[in-house]
C-alpha cells in the first residue's frame, strides 16, 4: 500500500521576527488608518518567527518580476535537489527507482519546469512522468499526496518523488499598503521541502488508504493573486476566514464514507498551516481536542504558512513523535479555488 516517508524540510538562513515585521511595516505605513488594526491582527497571528530567502533590505530592493524570477530559479533549483536528495535516503531509494516527479510551487515560474531540472540534476530515469502544479497555492501539497497515491495505486513499483517549494518573500509588495496584503507579508515564509510516496509497504510513515478533492461552489474569489509588472499581488477575501464551517460537512462525510464515525475518530491529525483562525475553526467545526492542531501550531509559530510546503513540515513532525503502528490518520489542505484536498491513512511502523 502507498506510504510516505519522512519528508525533509529545508529553510532559508534569513529569519524575521513578528516584532521585526511589525516594526518594518511601522516604518513604511505608519501613516496609514488599517496600520493598528494590521498590527493587532499580526500579533494575534502565533506567527513568531518566518524564514526569508535574502535579507529584508535585500528584499526591498527586488521592484520587478524579472529579478525576482532570478532569484526564484535560482534557490529553486538548489533547495530542491537538497531536499530531495534527502527525502529519497529517507525512502531508502536510490533515484532510478523514481517514476514520476511531481513538483509544487505558486510563488515563481520556470519552463521548462523545475520537475525537468529535477531529473537532470538527480538523475532520475529519462521515462519518470512530470507533474507540476503551479496555481493550486497551499492546498498543493495535499493535491500532489493524492495524485503520488492515484499513480502509485497502479503498481508496486511506481514510487513517487514530490517537492514542494515557496518563495513567498519573492512576492511581497512593500508598496501595496491594503490590510490583507500586510497581514500576508507577515504570514506566509519560505521553505523547501520534499517526501516520497513509497508504492509498496517496505517504510514506516504513513499508508494512504483514501483521498478526496473538493471545490467549495462559488468561491473563486476567496484567495487569488493580482499580476502586474512588479509581480504577483497576493490578495484575500474575509470570507475564508469562515469557510471552515462549510467544508467541515465535507470533512466529516469523506471519514464516514470510509468506515470512521468522523473526523474525531481519528488519531493523528496532518493539517496544513493556514493561520490562527482556520486552525481555531478546524478544531470548533470538527470538535477535535486542541492537541489535534498542535503540531500545526507549531509549525505556524516557528514558520509562518510555508504554503504547499505546510503539510510536509507538519508530517516531518509528526515522525519525531510517531502513534502507534496502526494508528489513523487525517490529513487536509486547504487553499485557493476554496480548494480542499484530503487523505485518509495508517501509521506504518
Amino acid at each position: 500500500m502507498p506510504t510516505l516517508c519522512l519528508p525533509h524540510v529545508l529553510f532559508p538562513e534569513h529569519r524575521i521576527s513578528q516584532q521585526q515585521m511589525i516594526e518594518h511595516l511601522r516604518r513604511l505605513h505608519g501613516d496609514q488608518p488599517g496600520t493598528a488594526l494590521s498590527e493587532r491582527m499580526i500579533r494575534n497571528s502565533q506567527v513568531q518567527q518566518r524564514h526569508l530567502l535574502l535579507p529584508l533590505d535585500e528584499l526591498l530592493q527586488q521592484s520587478d518580476i524579472t529579478r525576482r524570477s532570478i532569484l526564484y530559479e535560482r534557490a529553486a533549483r538548489d533547495m530542491a535537489c537538497a531536499a530531495a536528495r534527502q527525502a529519497l535516503v529517507n525512502a531508502d531509494l536510490t533515484p532510478s527507482a523514481i517514476r514520476m516527479v511531481i513538483v509544487t510551487s505558486c510563488t515563481g515560474f520556470m519552463m521548462p519546469s523545475l520537475t525537468a531540472h529535477l531529473i537532470n540534476d538527480l538523475r532520475l530515469p529519462a521515462t519518470t512522468v512530470q507533474l507540476p502544479i503551479a496555481q493550486l497555492g497551499c492546498v498543493a501539497g495535499m493535491a500532489a499526496i493524492n495524485r503520488a497515491r492515484d499513480f502509485a495505486a497502479l503498481d508496486v513499483d511506481n514510487h513517487v518523488l514530490m517537492v514542494s517549494l515557496e518563495f513567498s518573500s519573492l512576492c511581497y509588495q512593500a508598496g501595496d499598503k491594503q490590510l490583507h496584503s500586510l497581514i500576508s507579508a507577515a504570514l506566509f515564509g519560505d521553505a523547501a521541502g520534499a517526501c516520497v510516496l513509497r508504492a509498496d509497504d517496505r517504510a514506516q510513515g504513513v499508508r494512504i488508504t483514501a483521498g478526496r478533492s473538493y471545490l467549495l461552489p462559488d468561491s473563486e474569489h476567496f484567495i487569488r493573486y493580482e499580476v502586474k509588472n512588479s509581480g504577483f499581488h497576493f490578495a484575500l477575501d474575509k470570507a475564508v476566514m469562515h469557510s471552515i464551517k462549510d467544508i467541515a460537512p465535507v470533512l466529516e462525510r469523506f471519514n464516514q464514507d470510509h468506515q470512521r464515525q468522523g473526523c474525531a475518530d481519528n488519531d493523528f491529525f496532518i493539517f496544513h498551516t493556514g493561520g490562527r483562525k482556520i486552525l481555531d475553526e478546524l478544531v470548533i467545526h470538527l470538535q477535535l481536542p486542541e492537541d489535534s492542531v498542535g503540531l500545526s501550531r507549531t509549525s505556524l509559530a516557528e514558520a509562518g504558512n510555508v504554503a504547499s510546503v505546510a503539510v510536509f513540515d507538519v508530517l516531518r513532525r509528526q515522525f519525531e513523535s510517531p502513534p502507534k503502528a496502526g494508528s489513523k490518520g487525517l490529513m487536509a489542505a486547504f487553499g485557493p479555488g476554496f480548494s480542499v484536498e484530503m487523505s485518509l491513512g495508517q501509521w506504518h511502523a
